[in-house]
């Protein structure tokens, strides 16, 4: 109860931590099973949290996608899919206005790019998890020209 005291944690990691303290697996699985029956843990609620956070940090869709399963969330559910984007869509505006924030942040308002000097800022921005097709629409968005 300590640990969600604090922050939503997913099934996963909660009984990980609780593992890492000592207690017995089957006493664990009952324990957070319990909790998430009586609703003090919901992966729901967990994703949108770390969702908004991440987003808040300057993740694309696929970073926050890999570190939600990472935590143990199911990704095949459309809901999560969908969650994002509306997220993305009540933060920023979209994807490209998030995208187009992080990399003004980053890299500032010059328009001409030798091509070595995209390939590192591409790097950049797809570590950050956001996709190719989504670099190629920023650099029509902002009409960056390549040489």
């Amino acid at each position: 109860m300590r640990l969600l005291a604090n922050r939503e944690h997913s099934k996963n990691e909660l009984t990980q931590k609780m593992l890492l303290k000592g207690h017995q697996r089957a006493t664990v699985e009952s324990v957070v099973d319990e909790l998430a029956t009586e609703g003090w843990q919901n992966d729901a609620r967990y994703a949108e949290s770390f969702i908004r956070s991440r987003l808040l940090k300057g993740q694309g869709p696929a970073r926050i996608i890999y570190d939600l399963r990472q935590q143990g969330i199911r990704i095949n559910d459309d809901s999560v899919l969908d969650r994002l984007d509306q997220a993305a869509q009540e933060l920023f505006g979209g994807w490209l206005a998030l995208l187009t924030q992080v990399y003004r942040k980053k890299f500032g308002f010059d328009d001409r790019l030798s091509g070595t000097e995209w390939v590192k800022r591409k790097q950049f921005l797809l570590q950050r998890g956001f996709t190719g097709a989504m670099l190629a629409e920023l650099i029509k968005h902002l009409n960056i020209k390549l040489s």
